[in-house]
């Protein structure tokens, strides 16, 4: 495991999902950079296997994401979630713009496609995984407004139904201070199987067609098991033992992990500034893939997406 030394007395307060995280240095850390191995695939499967994520500083082009937040932020300027006093690119919130999922606005998105599913980044994968590779259809495109980040949670409940050895990248698009509040991850959470064996192998879209309440659930479009492993970060550290770790992140990085890796991520405790990023999947082509993820319109979790069974 690698412990990158850090003074918490020099980091301000970190607060998820309304908590304020314990910043002991046993409990509170920074993400290892591997943005010094960044050509030796060897050497980042070393790292991949030992600390179950890498963090790509600067990895990938600063001017290339900043051309596909432009895009980004000139859709959510004309959807109404900006502040019209404020140039569009400083994704500035309207007052109450809270959480805002927006999928669709990757959708045609020449420069964020760009970005995501050709060139450098999925270069990185073809190299790390040493063969050719497929990515998820879906783009799961977040502007997060003041207030409480994502929960703590696994991926693999969500998109379990293909290979279980594809991996998530997590990239900002434009500069993520503290305060602005990027992702997290829990150290080596992804070993700890003994603790996530009943959590994480369970689908978010299965159902139980002889249990009347999850029928009618499934019906209003609700889910019987949303995913969530807890509301409170400071409670999963102490369970699990080991570090929150985050960093301050800058256009051009993005950090990627497997599906058993819990994360979470900040509170957004800006006045009024919108923290856009995006997550997208990538994996070996040769290994069987969710078909919830594919296609010119995914399935998504929407009514295909279920799956009954008799429990």
């Amino acid at each position: 495991m690698y412990v990158r030394p850090v003074s918490t007395a020099t980091l301000p307060q970190i607060y998820s999902f309304g908590h304020a995280l314990d910043m002991g240095e046993d409990k509170f850390g920074l993400l290892r950079d591997s943005s010094d191995a960044a050509e030796d695939f060897v050497e980042l499967r070393r790292r991949f296997a030992a600390d179950g994520y890498l963090y790509m500083k600067g990895y990938l082009d600063r001017g290339q994401v900043l051309e596909a937040r432009a895009a980004l932020t000139d859709r959510l300027a004309a959807g109404g979630a900006l502040d019209p006093a404020h140039p569009a690119i400083e994704g500035i919130a309207r007052q109450d713009s809270g959480y805002i999922f927006k999928p669709d606005l990757t959708a045609g998105n020449e420069p964020v496609q760009r970005l995501l599913y050709s060139g450098r980044l999925t270069d990185f994968y073809r190299r790390f995984y040493d063969e050719d590779i497929r990515h998820y259809d879906f783009t799961w495109l977040r502007a997060i407004g003041p207030g409480k980040g994502t929960n703590p949670h696994c991926d693999l409940p969500y998109m379990g139904r293909g290979t279980h050895n594809h991996m998530t990248c997590w990239l900002p698009y434009g500069d993520v201070s503290y305060e602005l509040g990027g992702l997290m991850l829990l150290e080596d959470s992804f070993r700890r199987m003994d603790l996530l064996k009943n959590y994480v192998y369970r689908d978010v879209d299965a159902f139980c067609e002889n249990k009347p309440t999850e029928v009618a659930k499934v019906k209003d479009g609700r889910w019987t098991f949303t995913g969530t492993l807890s509301h409170n970060p400071p409670a999963v550290r102490n369970k699990f033992g080991g570090r929150w770790l985050t960093t301050e992140y800058e256009a051009g990085d993005f950090l990627t992990f497997g599906m058993f890796m819990v994360h979470a991520s900040l509170d957004n405790r800006t006045p009024n500034r919108l923290r856009i990023s995006s997550d997208t999947r990538y994996q070996r082509a040769s290994e069987p893939i969710d078909e919830r993820w594919i296609g010119v319109n995914p399935p998504a979790h929407g009514p295909n997406g279920k799956r009954n069974l008799i429990c």
